[in-house]
């Protein structure tokens, strides 16, 4: 029985989700069917081309994989024609792009520890992974970043790599443990949202005129 790669298959599924996210937001903006493809393809490598460049990855890791771009292109013709049911299950929606940042996250935190970088940079390139994709879906959509607003997002994304790198400093089973983060990751994100869980924001307090 041949042996299951289980970090592509993070990968593929982590792709598969963020294309659905990137894609429907972009029918939301009305753009064209050129526009969702190019959302969904941004929302999809944009985290993880960033962090190849960045540990020297080259080349990045779509441009080594037509199966990659095969899965964005269909998913974005796949969410182009069922658009109307999609666009009434926004939980459903929600559920996908939690599931993005958490499979990206410890696939991200994976291939940077391959690379011999010590567990701070290793959590921080994948949170990388998780978010940047995201930012520039929602600065290209002209949003402000999901990341940069008062919800936990990628504080979930380090909470949950840095439980990954305790449980793995354990002994735990090493699947085990990719699902276990994982799912903590999607809990944040979840509880978060549904009981508006959110970091403190700064406010500067206007000045007196002179």
């Amino acid at each position: 029985m041949p042996e299951i790669d289980l970090l592509k298959i993070i990968n593929v599924l982590g792709t598969f989700a963020f294309a659905i996210s990137g894609a429907t937001m972009a029918m939301s903006k009305k753009l064209d069917a050129f526009g969702v493809l190019v959302i969904a393809f941004v929302t999809s490598i944009g985290g993880g081309t960033l962090r190849d460049i960045l540990i020297g990855n080259l080349p990045v890791g779509w441009l080594s994989s037509d199966f990659i771009l095969l899965i964005i292109l269909i998913t974005s013709l796949l969410t182009l024609f069922f658009y109307k049911y999609l666009n009434k299950l926004s939980t459903t929606l929600f559920l996908f792009d939690a599931l993005g940042i958490g499979l990206f996250t410890i696939a991200g935190a994976e291939i940077a520890e391959a690379k011999g970088f010590n567990i701070p940079i290793c959590i921080t390139l994948g949170t990388i992974t998780a978010c940047f994709g995201g930012v520039l879906r929602d600065v290209l959509l002209n949003h402000v970043p999901l990341i940069f607003r008062k919800e936990l997002y990628a504080t979930a994304c380090i909470i949950g790599a840095a439980v990954y790198f305790f449980n793995k400093k354990l002994g735990l089973n090493s699947e085990l443990n990719t699902f276990i983060c994982i799912g903590i990751i999607v809990a944040l994100r979840i509880w978060a949202v549904r009981y508006k869980i959110y970091l403190p924001s700064i406010t500067i307090p206007d000045q007196e005129e002179d």
